[in-house]
């Protein structure tokens, strides 16, 4: 008796999956899989509108976009993301000017995943800050060897009294 390795197993079990899937699933499931949906700027853009709807719940979508910097269809497709990622719930009100106005509320789950993105991105931003740093140091070690000081007075003026000289 062969038995089947684990490669063949693995692609069994996808086929068999994928083959249960209706014709846009299929798709939706291929597209996801070659491209990772987590990208640094997606991870920021999620925990700049994390951080705004905590603050501000009941935001019309285009003031989002414009406080963020995005596009109205891009805040829509992130909400839709985290509201099915369980992280937001969306509300709907009625009110006297027959307008549908939305509120929407971190859930436990969004809370929770609010801090953990914050601390990613906190980490992110101090990995960023300290490269920025070793580039400075660098540079300003260029201008010691090259004898460039007066140029440095020069063209940078008060933020010379930052530099590592």
């Amino acid at each position: 008796m062969v038995k089947p390795s684990p490669t063949s197993t693995v692609f069994t079990n996808f086929r068999h999956h994928f083959l249960e899937l209706k014709p846009l699933d299929k798709l939706r499931s291929v597209f996801y899989k070659i491209q990772p949906m987590k990208t640094a700027h997606q991870q920021e853009i999620h925990y700049r509108l994390l951080n705004l709807l905590a603050d501000e719940p009941r935001l019309r979508q285009q003031d989002m976009a414009r406080m963020l910097g995005i596009s109205i269809g891009k805040v829509n497709y992130c909400i839709a993301e985290l509201a099915r990622k369980g992280l937001i719930k969306i509300k709907r009100f009625k009110n006297a000017n027959a307008k549908l106005p939305y509120t929407y509320l971190l859930t436990p789950h969004g809370m929770e995943e609010k801090g953990r993105i914050t601390i990613r991105f906190l980490k992110r931003k101090l990995e960023e800050y300290d490269e920025i740093k070793r580039q400075i140091e660098a540079l300003t070690q260029d201008v010691e060897q090259n004898g460039l000081q007066a140029m440095v007075e020069a063209e940078l003026g008060d933020l010379k009294a930052r530099l590592f000289i």
